[in-house]
This record gives C-alpha cells, sequence and structure tokens, in this order.
C-alpha cells in the first residue's frame, strides 16, 4: 500500500452550511482504514503564482492509504467538495529519510 494526499479545493466564494460538519464526519468514517491522517482544515488561504486557477481555493487535506492512484481517486470520488462544485487533488507522497 502507498499513501496519497488528497487536498481539498471549494470554489472562492464557498460558505459551509449547516450539514458541513456532519457530511465530512460521514465521509472521513466511510473512509475506515484507508483514512492514515485525518489532516487539517484551512481557514484562510492566499497564493503565490497560479494555484488550481483563480476561481477556487483550498480547504484543507488529508492523508489515504491505497493499493494505487486509481483506488486513491476511488476513494476521493464521494468527497462532500464535489457537492458544491470544488474537487479533491489526489497525489502519491513521496518517503524521504526521516519521514
Amino acid at each position: 500500500m502507498a499513501t496519497y494526499v488528497f487536498s481539498y479545493r471549494v470554489p472562492s466564494d464557498y460558505k459551509p452550511d449547516a450539514e458541513t460538519p456532519a457530511e465530512w464526519q460521514a465521509w472521513f468514517g466511510g473512509l475506515g482504514a484507508a483514512l492514515v491522517d485525518i489532516g487539517h482544515a484551512v481557514t484562510d488561504y492566499a497564493s503565490l503564482g497560479e494555484v488550481g486557477g483563480s476561481g477556487s481555493r483550498m480547504i484543507g487535506h488529508s492523508v489515504v492509504s491505497a493499493d494505487d492512484m486509481d483506488s486513491a481517486v476511488a476513494l476521493a470520488k464521494d468527497c462532500p467538495v464535489m457537492r458544491v462544485g470544488g474537487g479533491v487533488e489526489v497525489g502519491p507522497a513521496m518517503e524521504t529519510a526521516g519521514s
């Protein structure tokens, strides 16, 4: 198994609603043992250079375990950001000395 980083992106004007925390809790719970690190929510942001286009912003990240990239993408498909017009960037985490 390899580890993959999920970067959650939403439209720039996104505002969470009352259902948002429960949706995220349910989705994280559904990931089961694949969820390695729930990560962190991002409460504010700034960017340098071209990052995800001007119409979106990052709202958090997590780390999951999966057999391959296709399996990692399949885990991301029901993420709550999808219902608000956002997306999930998925990439393999590179193991480095000391990590």
